[in-house]
């Protein structure tokens, strides 16, 4: 099986995505993967988000992650997108760095490449399961491999069964175990059909 390069792209305001995206970085080292840890540019003018404690903490926390890039969309054979629900669809941060790859689309840079996504809302009805279906409309313009968990792997169901991708129910706590184990569930399997693909 060739070498999984993963990109891990995340959006994260209060840092639920964040730590989502952790969580997977770990589970897809444990799996063999190389991957980067990416975040999307925050759009929201910094008069607003240093007005609201919460938001500027976790934005000071993450100062050192990088920015996603071209480079990292061009490196990776494989990708994990994770960002919460605005009114039932991605946050705005992360469909603008989404838009700007068109130029990547259409030198068919991101086909053939496995994919798959994961989400967080305040209320467990707040637009997880559309958010993860409007990513994944997304993906296949790009012709890119959806590799959703399913129902693979028990953990799944414990943490509230969700076959889309991993969602949390964000209300400011720490993630749960079971969201951790569905979320390793998610990557393992990603990492999996990665180096099927590549290979």
């Amino acid at each position: 099986m060739s070498q999984v390069r993963l990109a891990i792209v995340y959006y994260s305001t209060y840092g639920t995505n964040h730590a989502m995206a952790e969580v997977a970085v770990d589970a897809a080292q444990a799996a063999g993967a190389e991957v980067r840890l990416r975040k999307v540019k925050e759009t929201v003018p910094e008069e607003i988000v240093s007005g609201q404690a919460a938001w500027a903490a976790h934005a000071e926390r993450t100062a050192h992650v990088q920015h996603a890039s071209y480079d990292d969309m061009e490196w990776a054979n494989a990708y994990l997108f994770s960002a919460p629900t605005r009114f039932g669809t991605v946050a705005s941060q992360m469909r603008a760095f989404i838009d700007t790859l068109g130029p990547l689309w259409a030198a068919g840079t991101l086909s053939n490449k496995a994919v798959s996504a994961m989400t967080s809302a305040q209320n467990m009805h707040g637009g997880q399961e559309t958010t993860l279906l409007g990513l994944y409309t997304t993906f296949f313009h790009w012709g890119a491999i959806l590799v959703p968990p399913g129902y693979t792997d028990p953990g799944i169901y414990a943490s509230g069964g969700n076959p889309y991708g991993a969602s949390a129910t964000a209300k400011g706590e720490p993630l749960s175990e079971e969201l951790k184990v569905s979320i390793r569930a998610q990557t393992r399997r990603l990492v999996d059909f990665a180096g099927r693909i590549a290979g």
